[in-house]
């Protein structure tokens, strides 16, 4: 494998807390050198990123790929190549495939995509229960053995309270963490906008808040009893936020993340029934945003996820409760934490923390770092490039997005996985 010299470039490794003008040596798919100073060995190639920043490999926690399954909507090979354009070199799997992540025939299965696609990390969340059913606990041992990173039963509710615990405590001999989408089913019930003036104005089935938040409440009373790791996916309100923070002071061992749509659109962008803004968990009030952006700026929120879930043009044509939920998202979650970054609520370190380190250490995977003999993943970043997000440009299968049209600053110019470039703009 040829060799590599990024020079001259922003490097922002927030494993090391080191962010200056440096340099980075890629060799034999590994980082051979990282530092302020020229290194006195040779590199094939030299490419000059003066005016760049070059971080780790973004590592997204919660993206759909629709395979095993909704082919129609996507693949894992179009949604790769997606990802790579992104500047994301590693993703986590949710386990509501069909079918369902809750064999290792199954993990086997996507494993052998994802390696046919190449140029990015595929990682598997396994089912929590067979089926997701909530009704017997799935076989997280051999789901571990062939590869799972964590469990979860995704957005489906379980049988009782016991069969939460019984989970937990499995989950924790395996040393598996659960990944949870907290909401309760019954309090969700079929909803799909925020409760509040303009849901209630538009006539929109609500969700109410107390669905989150009695979720997060019930699985952080077992991280009590059990010690087991929870880490929430999706945050969507100030409660349910200042409620991890609270566990996380009292040294409990849990995390959260957030999408990052939920940082910019509120339940006013729902106005006129738009369908590109109906999502799960629904979009909440300006309020709730505020104190999700102050929890991702004091960490309390330590990862920024995509939630991509694309979507074929007829998945949002009907009336919107009939309307399936979901952004096509990979290709916007840099440039949305950018905008945190220009408009000051993150440092480009931090920000380089919330998109590679935390995913990393949640997922449990050696990535999110620019250390010496660590993987080179890494995303090359020219900020100050404007674009334009279009629809028709977009590499996803999916098109779903609210923000088409929007104007950005700063996005991925070059992506590598393993030493090799899979994406150069």
């Amino acid at each position: 494998m040829s060799s590599l010299l990024i020079a001259n470039a922003r490097l922002l490794d927030p494993a090391r807390d080191f962010d200056s003008i440096g340099h980075l040596g890629i060799r034999d798919g590994r980082i051979a050198y990282a530092g302020k100073a020229a290194p006195k060995e040779k590199f094939a190639e030299t490419l000059d990123a003066k005016g760049l920043w070059l971080m780790p490999g973004i590592v997204d926690l919660a993206a759909r790929f629709r395979e095993p399954g909704q082919t129609t909507k996507a693949t894992i090979a179009s949604e790769t190549r997606a990802a790579q354009a992104a500047g994301i070199t590693a993703i986590v799997l949710p386990p509501d495939t069909s079918p369902v992540i809750d064999s290792p025939a199954v993990v086997d299965r996507i494993h052998g995509k994802a390696q046919a696609a190449g140029g990015l990390d595929i990682h598997v969340l396994g089912a929590l229960t067979k089926g997701l059913a909530g009704e017997a606990l799935a076989e997280m041992s051999a789901l571990k053995q062939a590869g799972c990173i964590g469990v979860s039963n995704a957005a489906f509710g379980l049988r009782d309270s016991l069969m939460g615990r019984r989970a937990l405590e499995y989950a924790q001999g395996l040393g598996l963490t659960v990944h949870v989408f907290p909401q309760n089913p019954a309090l969700a019930n079929g909803g799909c906008a925020h409760e509040g003036p303009v849901g209630t104005r538009l006539g929109l089935p609500p969700i109410p808040e107390a669905a989150e938040v009695s979720a997060i409440r019930f699985w952080i009373t077992l991280v009590e009893d059990t010690g087991a790791r929870v880490h929430f996916g999706r945050l969507s309100t100030a409660r349910g936020a200042a409620l991890v923070e609270t566990a996380q002071k009292r040294g409990l061992p849990v995390t959260a993340d957030v999408a990052a749509h939920q940082l910019f659109l509120i339940d006013e962008d729902v106005e006129g029934f738009n369908a590109m803004c109906h999502v799960i968990p629904p979009l909440r009030s300006a309020d709730d945003r505020a104190a999700l952006r102050e929890a991702v700026r004091s960490g309390v929120i330590g990862a920024i996820c995509s939630d991509h879930q694309p979507h074929e043009a007829d998945a949002k044509i009907n009336p919107f409760p009939l309307t399936e939920p979901g952004i096509s998202a990979l290709e916007t979650l840099l440039p949305l934490t950018l905008r945190l970054v220009h408009e000051k609520l993150l440092t480009p370190l931090q920000a380089a923390e919330r998109l590679a380190l935390t995913p990393a250490t949640v997922a449990g995977i050696a990535a999110g770092t620019l250390a010496t003999g660590a993987s080179a993943d890494l995303t090359l970043i020219d900020p100050a490039t404007r674009w334009t997000l279009q629809p028709a440009a977009m590499v996803s299968a999916g098109r779903n997005t609210p923000f088409a049209g929007q104007a950005f600053t700063g996005r991925a110019v070059r992506t590598v996985h393993r030493g090799r470039t899979v994406h150069a703009r």
